[in-house]
């Protein structure tokens, strides 16, 4: 069996090796490395071909033999092939981000693209705006003439993509900049794909800007390099159909409702049935407060609960292919929503008042079932991607949400 694998410094958030599963039979392994040990792997490397990823894309290029053009024009490399006893250089990003161009819709003839990050990535994102005829292209570094200091003198970008891994995994929540100061901003695009749906893509989703993030990219990519390790023949193309599956296995599902509606029920069913690990995230608030979530309000009182609640929200997040169970009044922190967006599909499930349990649910008996209802309402409305009611067989309302999120 060939042996191939991705090279990088940080590489726990990969979904590589998940996707190169998919593209071919082949073994597929992560390997970290610092850019002081990269003499001595490639001394001895011993694989069919590696792909590269951040810092190394440079890095990289005086250990391949030969570049391809496209590679020697960007001045990046993501995939080495070993070809007749030496090791050939290739960039497949530039196909990669091309296909995220194609799904966000983004016109780039004529258009200003404020890059944010100077390195292997950003090449290669200067090197397709250019192809499309960008008609300025602006590359913002930490020290550069272009940096984060004066990014305001670019203001007028019609265009932004993060090539940075500000706000990836296990950072999640933090942005390189706030899309208020582009107001003229039409296209956000950001090349993470762990968490899918980073804190700047959060924000061009509330401002109603067309966005994307990595996922396409990563998959499209990683086609291309397939190609290129085992040929085409051996390839599966249905690129937009991996996607999909990659997002549906590693994403989470979030239940969100009133206490009582069989969250924790109806979210271990549907963890069985996609074969997800289950998390109620009261819970794991009482594991680490040593009291339940009763005593923990009736002692401590409400707001105290809410914020230790956002806490282990927080850690629930950077979890992937999950099924998590919430807290009936999660949704009354507006700073709860990104921490279960990010990288989750939320569904409201629904229950009839009358149909509701009470046991153990302190404000449902404190305010009542209805008042609490009423106060709520529009919040699960704001937060849920999807409504699914639970007012019959758990099993048929388990088997909903599994289709809606496939």
């Amino acid at each position: 069996m060939k042996r191939f694998g991705l090279l990088g410094e940080k590489l726990s958030h990969s979904y590589s090796p998940q996707i190169h599963a998919l593209l071919g039979n082949y073994e597929y392994k992560l390997y970290e490395k610092k850019k002081d040990e990269l003499e001595g792997f490639f001394k001895d490397f011993q694989l069919d071909g590696i792909n590269v990823t951040i810092p190394h894309k440079r890095d990289v290029i005086p250990f391949c033999g030969v570049i391809s053009d496209t590679a020697g024009r960007i001045g990046s490399v993501n995939t080495i092939v070993r070809r007749g006893g030496r090791l050939e250089g290739h960039n497949t990003d530039y196909y990669g981000f091309s296909q995220m161009l194609l799904r966000c819709g983004a016109k780039v003839s004529g258009a200003k693209v404020v890059i944010l990050g100077s390195g292997g990535s950003a090449l290669t994102v200067s090197a397709v705006a250019s192809d499309l005829g960008a008609a300025e292209i602006v590359v913002v570094s930490r020290k550069g003439k272009n940096n984060y200091e004066n990014i305001r003198n670019h203001a007028n970008a019609d265009i932004i993509v993060n090539t940075t891994p500000v706000g990836m995994h296990p950072n999640n929540g933090a942005a390189p900049v706030s899309l208020a100061l582009f107001p003229r901003c039409r296209a956000v695009l950001d090349l993470i794909y762990n968490p899918e749906r980073t804190s700047l893509l959060l924000e061009a989703e509330e401002l109603e800007i067309p966005h994307t993030g990595g996922l396409t990219m990563l998959v499209a990519q990683a086609f291309k390099s397939a190609r290129l390790f085992v040929g085409g023949d051996n390839i599966d193309e249905d690129i937009c159909g991996i996607t999909k599956k990659l997002r549906s296995q590693m994403g989470n599902i979030v239940l969100i409702g009133m206490p009582g509606c069989g969250k924790s029920t109806v979210g271990k069913i549907v963890a069985e049935m996609t074969g997800k690990a289950f998390v109620d995230s009261d819970e794991e608030i009482e594991k680490k407060e040593r009291a339940s979530v009763t005593e923990i309000i009736n002692v401590k009182g409400e707001e105290y609960f809410r914020n230790a609640e956002t806490l282990v929200l927080a850690h629930l997040e950077k979890m992937s292919g999950a099924v998590i169970a919430t807290g009936g009044g999660c949704v009354t922190k507006k700073e709860n929503y990104p921490l279960l967006r990010r990288n989750g599909t939320i569904v409201w499930l629904r229950r009839d008042l009358n149909l509701l349990a009470r046991t153990g649910r302190p404000l449902s008996q404190r305010d009542g079932a209805a008042a609490l209802y009423e106060s709520r309402k529009e919040l699960y409305e704001s937060f849920a991607d999807f409504v699914v009611d639970n007012n019959g067989d758990v099993i048929t309302t388990a088997k909903k949400i599994t289709e809606i999120f496939e």
